[in-house]
């Protein structure tokens, strides 16, 4: 079981993850970012559009956000335009941290029912465990554009989460 204060260390984890990357990602040309790299979903650009997609379906779930469209094979293509794609990350990171701020243990210790397009069917789970989901699927996704960053020549940032934690202080 997990606690509101941990979904707030998270949400700032996940920000602080994401302006790493991105500031990284910002010094390679377009057609780097768009390259072909083998990764699962191709390259550093439409892994993060997939991870964008990811949250904003997950947030849609949890707290009504607006419903991204399409599914998971779409999600790689969304937002073509890289400075577009990054104004959109920052502006969803402050979304879900300001959710964060708000959400109680009530709320954390009931269920979601909710449908998946990927298994094509409705499924009840904890909503800690939907959240653990969220926060875990990012920084899954994140690792495999840290290591498509480093394959090109470039080294993100600290990733560790103890360091936020002496940065930024308790939360």
């Amino acid at each position: 079981m997990i606690t509101p204060a941990h979904v707030r260390i998270m949400a700032r984890y996940n920000r602080w993850q994401n302006q790493n990357l991105y500031d990284c990602a910002d010094r390679l040309p377009d057609e780097e970012r768009k390259r072909e790299r083998g990764a699962f979903f191709g390259s550093i650009h439409k892994t993060l559009n997939h991870l964008l997609w990811g949250d904003q379906i997950w947030m849609h779930r949890f707290c009504g956000t607006p419903k991204p469209e399409g599914g998971i094979p779409g999600s790689v293509d969304r937002y073509p335009d890289w400075d577009e794609l990054k104004r959109l990350r920052f502006a969803f990171d402050d979304t879900i941290a300001a959710w964060a701020d708000g959400l109680d243990r009530v709320w954390l210790d009931g269920d979601l029912t909710y449908y998946s397009g990927a298994a094509k069917r409705e499924f009840t789970r904890p909503r800690w465990l939907l959240v653990t989901h969220m926060f875990n699927h990012q920084t899954h996704h994140r690792g495999q554009v840290h290591c498509l960053l480093t394959q090109c020549g470039l080294r993100p940032g600290d990733t560790d989460l103890p360091i936020l934690l002496r940065v930024d202080g308790p939360a």
